[in-house]
């Protein structure tokens, strides 16, 4: 590898939940002296380690990774400050000569690293203060029927009853008079220089058998222990850090609203829609080179990046 950091690649592994997409990034790193910036809107938070799939301490022993718990469970966290320590720990990466290379399946997050982050207005403290209470005291079915009637676009594509964002958008809504919506860009999403995409593919079946396995990991590795005492400890269930699938089911399960099956099935689920999700925002954009995993070990996996990349 070249060592001016103007020629140097960055490379980004995504693909949807459980495809393997941290192990590969090991392998590679090893191979080209790379680093990892973690592209996941969770595993940046401290103590939800379990539910998280953080990369075991083995490999963050063997190669640096950044954007793992770096912040505490109580503070909030956005795509546009996601962007500034990504930024940051790039130009850390390569001041030290080596390869940047992302890994994550958060959409949003590996758009930002992309694309420019649409103009949206920061959030207002006192907003959020007045829709927080609005939603322990009315249900967030109520936020969200607020949402329907004054940006019905926005509301169309969540999935499910996501509270940090239906709060975010009615607060830009009260701040403007305008729909969430509205600032989402429409431009199509390009790969700028230097920049190279790869993204994971296992058959369905496959795929679904190994979020099906590894939620059963993570139950056996202490997932209800791991929430029950950060609950014990005082942190609200509400914490941003907390909706995250897997929290939110063992919780609902700690509070006596489901049972331990109906968790474990809950949590399956709703991986498996999630990784759905991933899969039909990747494809939309053109310049993704597919890796398929269900045909290649990590190691021509690797051999498939460098040759792309044009590295002996």
């Amino acid at each position: 590898m070249q060592n001016n950091k103007e020629d140097n690649p960055r490379i980004m592994i995504a693909g949807p939940t459980a495809s393997g997409k941290s192990s590969l990034a090991v392998s590679l790193a090893q191979q080209i002296d790379g680093e990892i910036i973690s592209v996941d809107s969770r595993q940046c938070f401290k103590r939800i380690d379990i539910g998280t799939a953080k990369p075991s301490q083995a490999d963050l022993k063997e190669i640096p990774h950044y954007n793992i718990s770096v912040l505490d469970l109580t503070e909030e966290d956005s795509v546009a400050d996601f962007k500034k320590r990504s930024d940051q720990y790039s130009a850390e990466i390569e001041s030290k000569g080596k390869t940047v290379i992302y890994c994550g399946g958060s959409t949003l997050h590996l758009k930002s690293l992309i694309q420019p982050l649409d103009d949206i207005p920061k959030a207002d403290p006192e907003n959020i203060k007045m829709l927080s209470q609005e939603a322990g005291e009315k249900g967030l079915e109520y936020l969200y029927q607020k949402l329907e009637e004054v940006d019905p676009e926005y509301a169309e594509k969540m999935d499910g009853l996501n509270r940090q964002r239906i709060i975010r958008a009615l607060d830009v809504w009260h701040q403007t008079g305008k729909p969430f919506s509205s600032f989402h860009s429409d431009d199509p999403v390009t790969l700028p220089e230097r920049f190279h995409f790869f993204a994971l593919h296992r058959p369905r079946k496959i795929l679904h058998e190994r979020i099906s396995k590894r939620a059963d990991q993570m139950f056996e590795a202490g997932l209800i222990n791991e929430t029950k005492q950060l609950l014990e400890e005082g942190y609200s269930r509400n914490l941003q850090a907390f909706n995250t699938v897997g929290y939110k089911q063992v919780i609902q399960f700690l509070d006596g609203e489901i049972t331990k099956e109906q968790m474990i099935k809950d949590v399956k689920t709703a991986t498996r829609r999630y990784a759905k999700r991933q899969i039909t925002w990747l494809r939309r954009w053109p310049f993704v080179e597919w890796i398929n995993m269900h045909e290649k070990t990590n190691e021509e996996a690797v051999s498939q990046i460098r040759d792309a990349l044009k590295i002996d």
